[in-house]
């Protein structure tokens, strides 16, 4: 069971209540602090005035120093405010979008994926994978784009390494459930990153795969011992032992070293960039690091975060304290008398070779550690969230069978469940039933949760076991205009994909069907012949899903392949002129139809 102790929604409520109230005394602080900054220089300024237009005793400009002193230290002290402001803020954020998610107000939260939707993806689009009111609107709390790519992927790609990869993620699913305090710092300290997902990739490419300096070994040792050597200088001139302007040939040295180096000032304008790209994920890194982690695969990640041979954290701190050293150029003074003695630029550039040097091997590596752990948290507040969710059974064998199998889009008050009884290699549903009644929703049904099972989440069952599944569907199909392809056409294109798939499944996999009121453009003879064609051929392949038809004479397959292909139906329930449905899978084909009757219900009269 996903199940940790907590009730989730009294537990978000109360930790949203206490960060709400953490939020709303900071709040008053940073106002206070605000205020009494504001009087502290109000005085300081009056103070300096009285001075400037009276003659007052020498030791107000004391009292105007101090005052200007205290003012500079509200000036730090207000920041620091601020910043665990906006952290109590973003805190409360997260508790209130998991609050929503368990409200099922969802499908108003910004990130839908659609970035990643294509027309070709085999099933992303029919089973409501991306886009609004998505599966992955709902599960999505990465704080990152490429995060958020990590968990679409998870989603959209078959796990070539089933089942011991996805029983790795369910572990890791598990662990990140049951650590809410850090998923939520986790959030938190993305949210900081500003309030669109934070994009490093750019820095990243620098620091992997930036051109090099190019200074040789001889450059680098004289750019090390030529301060040292120009201060000496400058001694010995004071004492007249050399000409006293004998220092200013090592500084006039290395302005022509330097300007002799080009890439050495293009390193040093670009690393400001790529720090500032950087900052704020040393934090969300160091929290991985400290994590203490138990499961496989999230042990994995933190060893990722020390393959430079320090950890990844404390490689970006050195980072850091070199970009400090490069913005002291910034001052004009500094820039224009002192750094020319030390050889400052080169000597800069120099520094930020070598950490490039020493983690370009590694610093993508840390990167994706974090954002596969962003993908895996959002699966774990997923598990959370949900607390009667299962982690399925995992098998080494292509299978699909559940107990109390929901659509996981639908909320649990709503939400109706079947048995799906056990499906494997050559095997279906042919599913009937009237308008309404739940057809396409069964489909989607064991497509979404199938999706589940394998980017390693919980799935909305009681109980379940699936095998490596080659999800393949054809259901919400379009017609082009730009290409002129009528709606026919394009759905036995996506056929084709369909049977080309069953012809050739992946290794150790079966293709999964999912074919909703298939060949329904045609009239209903070649309908008839041509679906049955299709459901034979996919069937004799090794193939295993489900269809959705209005065409009864499509249970006979059930005869004619000695039960691979089985009946099932869902129904209307009629009590005077109330039509309701109860979405119950039932066995056999359906025998009632609503066509005529929702006819009559919209308004359009009907002679039978």
């Amino acid at each position: 069971m996903a199940t940790p102790a907590l009730n989730p929604r009294d537990e978000y409520e109360s930790r949203k209540a206490a960060r709400a109230r953490e939020e709303a005394r900071l709040l008053g602080r940073t106002r206070s602090i605000a205020t009494a900054r504001a009087v502290v220089f109000a005085a300081a300024l009056v103070v300096v005035g009285a001075i400037a237009i009276s003659k007052v005793d020498a030791s107000f400009w004391w009292l105007a120093l101090l005052l200007l002193g205290v003012f500079a230290v509200l000036v730090f002290v207000h920041a620091s405010a601020h910043r665990q402001l906006e952290r109590a803020s973003l805190a409360t954020l997260f508790y209130e979008r998991g609050l929503q998610r368990l409200s099922g107000k969802w499908s108003s939260f910004s990130s839908t994926g659609e970035r990643f939707m294509s027309d070709t993806h085999p099933f992303a689009d029919d089973l409501d994978v991306l886009g609004k009111a998505s599966l992955f609107q709902l599960i999505d709390n990465t704080q990152t784009k490429t995060g958020e790519a990590r968990l679409a992927a998870l989603l959209l790609t078959r796990e070539t390494d089933f089942p011991r990869a996805a029983r790795a993620r369910q572990d890791a699913v598990r662990e990140l459930a049951s650590r809410l305090d850090l998923r939520e710092e986790m959030a938190v300290l993305g949210g900081v990153l500003g309030s669109e997902k934070a994009d490093p990739s750019a820095a990243i490419g620098w620091a992997s795969k930036g051109e090099p300096l190019g200074a040789s070994g001889f450059v680098i040792l004289l750019a090390r011992l030529a301060p040292i050597a120009a201060l000496a200088l400058f001694l010995m001139g004071r004492r007249e032992m050399i000409h006293p302007w004998a220092w200013t040939t090592p500084v006039i040295l290395g302005m022509v070293l330097t300007a002799l180096h080009p890439r050495a000032q293009t390193a040093l304008s670009l690393v400001g960039q790529a720090q500032r790209s950087f900052a704020g994920f040393t934090h969300m890194i160091e929290l991985c690091e400290r994590a203490g982690f138990t499961s496989d695969a999230l042990v994995a990640l933190e060893t990722r975060l020390r393959q430079s041979g320090a950890q990844a954290s404390e490689e970006m701190k050195r980072l850091e304290r070199i970009v400090g050293f490069i913005d002291a150029r910034q001052n004009e003074v500094f820039r224009l008398f002192i750094a020319p003695l030390f050889w400052w630029d080169l000597n800069c550039a120099i520094a930020l070779e070598g950490w490039r040097t020493r983690v370009a091997p590694s610093v993508a590596g840390w990167f994706d550690a974090m954002y596969e752990m962003e993908a895996l948290a959002s699966l774990a507040s997923f598990a959370f969230e949900n607390p009667s969710c299962v982690f399925p059974d995992l098998s080494d064998e292509p299978v699909f069978e559940a107990k109390g199998l929901g659509h996981p889009l639908i909320g649990a008050e709503s939400r109706v469940a079947n048995d799906v009884t056990r499906l494997a290699r050559g095997a279906g549903f042919v599913v009937t039933g009237s308008n309404m009644s739940g057809k396409s929703t069964f489909l989607r049904t064991l497509g979404l949760n199938a999706v589940l099972a394998n980017a390693g989440a919980p799935v909305v069952a009681t109980a379940m076991r699936i095998g490596s599944l080659d999800i393949v569907t054809s259901m919400r199909v379009r017609d082009s205009l730009d290409e002129g392809v009528s709606r026919f056409y394009a759905e036995l294109r996506r056929l084709k994909t369909v049977v080309e798939s069953a012809r050739k499944p992946p290794n150790g996999s079966a293709s999964f069907f999912l074919l909703d009121e298939i060949l329904h453009g045609t009239n209903t003879r070649e309908r008839v012949i041509g679906a049955s064609a299709i459901l034979r051929e996919l069937i004799a392949c090794g193939a295993m899903g489900a269809v959705s038809t209005h065409d009864l004479a499509l249970g006979e397959l059930e005869k004619e392949t000695s039960g691979a292909l089985r009946n099932v139906h869902f129904e209307e329930q009629v009590v005077g002129e109330k039509m309701t449905f109860d979405y119950r899978l039932r066995q056999g084909v359906v025998t009632s139809s609503n066509a005529l009757r929702l006819m009559k219900i919209v308004g359009i009269d009907v002679i039978e």
